[in-house]
């Protein structure tokens, strides 16, 4: 096996702690030629397309990747802004912002947070390299998805362990599996929608729309759907909302397969044709406004429920860069580092510096 190129390490360097956030990717840019690599590598993933490779890789290679990239890069361009992808804008800032508030509220202002894309850019070895680099020697690993599922977290995690299968000198690695329950993350997407209505109004109906996954995963012991019904209800619950006045469903559905039920579209739809007078859209799923949020759900969707005869249509922002998100991720950062965040001894350092150099090393 060729092994990573280890960074060089002058003795007497404090050993750091950092927290890496992983989330979903992102193309470089809204076009075709950006989207289409980034596909490849998505539509790659055994985690995320359980069908046997070489069906696949035709199916892949000979249709999809030669027709989707240029309507996928549409939809990108419609949701792009000036600073750039928002899903990487949004996990950018969540990380500085997280990383102010864990070295403010632990005194160890050597803590690092970074962010890495499970596809795309930064990837997760560049950032880990980035890591290694700084002497971080303890790493938490945090994909930024609340409820688990193998074709998210896992794989996630997976991009992580692979890295770490090609690297000599391994830092201690800490995992979350899921925070679909926390209950400073349910609060958190309780008061974001609490705020909304404070400014716009309750609706009659609030959809809480998840990602889909096909049913097989399910069936197959995934416990993702699980998840999802335990958050949306712990939501609805924290927002006192008796059971008809809120909806659990899934998005994104992709390819013939049935998937897990009810799906979005087909409620909003249904919804639409009832005349409904006004329906909200949240998505907990995310914790930060994306193509799936802010083009499937607040442009499709909204014309889905409009076309059908619906009323009015709102859709929720994700937590972003809110305060009560960033306070949430610093105690599941915080409760997962235990013991991990020392401070430094100066003097030791020096010591073990200068021994270092008597025994013939260069630095």
């Amino acid at each position: 096996m060729r092994y990573r190129t280890e960074p060089s390490f002058p003795h007497g360097t404090a050993e750091k702690t950092a927290v890496l956030l992983i989330n979903l990717g992102t193309p470089d840019a809204p076009t075709a030629k950006a989207v289409k690599p980034y596909l490849k590598e998505f539509l790659s993933d055994t985690r995320v397309v359980e069908i046997p490779r070489a069906i696949w890789w035709l199916i892949l290679n000979g249709i999809i990747l030669n027709t989707r990239p240029k309507k996928s890069a549409a939809k990108y361009a419609s949701i792009w802004t000036a600073e750039g992808s928002p899903l990487k804008v949004h996990t950018a800032k969540q990380a500085s912002l997280l990383q102010q508030q864990l070295r403010a509220q632990t005194g160890n202002n050597e803590l690092v947070v970074e962010y890495a894309m499970r596809y795309g850019n930064p990837s997760v070895a560049s950032m880990l390299d980035k890591l290694k680099a700084q002497n971080c020697t303890r790493i938490l690993l945090l994909p930024m998805y609340p409820q688990y599922a193998g074709s998210a977290g896992a794989s996630a995690l997976d991009a992580a362990y692979a890295t770490l299968l090609q690297t000599r000198n391994m830092p201690a690695i800490r995992a979350l599996r899921s925070f679909h329950d926390d209950p400073g993350y349910i609060k958190a997407v309780a008061q974001g929608i609490r705020d909304y209505w404070t400014l716009h109004g309750i609706p009659d109906k609030l959809v809480m729309s998840f990602h889909g996954v096909p049913k097989f995963t399910l069936d197959k012991g995934d416990p993702y759907h699980c998840e999802c019904l335990k958050t949306g209800r712990l939501i609805a619950e924290e927002l006192a909302l008796p059971k008809d006045q809120y909806e659990i469903t899934f998005q994104s559905r992709f390819g013939r397969a049935e998937w897990i039920k009810p799906y979005t579209s087909a409620t909003l739809i249904q919804l639409g044709k009832q005349k409904t007078r006004r329906v909200d859209v949240v998505c907990p799923g995310f914790v930060a406004d994306c193509l799936e949020t802010l083009e499937e759900i607040a442009q499709e969707g909204r014309d889905e429920f409009l076309h059908a005869g619906g009323g009015e249509y709102h859709y929720i922002p994700c937590l972003n860069e809110r305060p009560e998100w960033i306070s949430a991720l610093g105690q599941i950062a915080r409760d997962n580092l235990h013991g991990w965040l020392k401070q430094p001894d100066t003097i030791q350092l020096e010591q073990s510096r200068l021994r270092a150099l008597e025994k013939g090393a260069v630095k």
